[in-house]
């Protein structure tokens, strides 16, 4: 049986939470590393300057095994800890969530802080989109100019029945084509090609790494 990695989510998203006159707005955001990670921090304090807090929780790592919260100034362990906990709970890495906070002049509580900070970081997961990421391996294909319009049609339509998912395609002296495939799948992608150019394509096999890849 294959190992079983840590999820992602494909795109940024942004979600507002009031309590007690309190706003909580959520950034969730893909972050491939904590560089990335605070990158997206400075940006939204940048463009949320005038809230009060900023307080993050991020996750990265193949395995999800590097972490990071920070509560920015609310009360110790009842913002940066509950958001990581979601995090962690839904499985998720190569994520930053970062949850910027107006006052609105009626105080939480620890327990409410706590809930609050949960809930917001949930509310905005549960509207991203989540990508399964699993180990594929690199495989190229060089296609002459004239025959590349086929053979990424072909591509494609063999990528969606197979788990494996489409990467970059170079254009130079000649085509090449990347897709990342389970390894027990190259032997079925060499038939396809030997199939759709007469046997004159072989598939040159790369290295393998944990890759986001399209539900099955």
């Amino acid at each position: 049986m294959s190992r079983r990695y840590p999820s992602s989510i494909a795109g940024p998203v942004e979600h507002e939470f009031v309590v007690s006159r309190s706003r909580f707005v959520t950034t969730a955001h893909p972050a491939p590393d904590p560089a990335a990670a605070e990158a997206v921090i400075a940006e939204v304090r940048r463009r949320s300057w005038d809230a009060r807090h900023h307080c993050t929780a991020m996750v990265t790592g193949v395995l999800g095994d590097q972490a990071r919260s920070s509560d920015d100034g609310e009360p110790s362990g009842t913002a940066g800890v509950p958001m990581l906990e979601v995090l962690r709970r839904r499985d998720l890495t190569n994520v930053v969530v970062v949850v910027s906070r107006w006052f609105g002049g009626v105080k939480l509580g620890a327990g409410g802080l706590v809930r609050a900070y949960s809930t917001s970081v949930s509310e905005a997961l549960d509207r991203a989109t989540v990508v399964r990421r699993a180990a594929r391996t690199r495989v190229h294909v060089e296609v002459p100019h004239a025959d590349a319009g086929r053979v990424d049609n072909a591509l494609r339509a063999w990528v969606q029945h197979h788990d494996a998912t489409s990467g970059d395609t170079v254009y130079g002296e000649r085509a090449v084509f990347e897709v990342w495939v389970p390894a027990d799948g190259i032997p079925a992608l060499e038939t396809e090609l030997a199939s759709v150019s007469a046997g004159a394509l072989l598939p040159v096999v790369g290295e393998e790494r944990v890759v986001d890849v399209p539900p099955p």
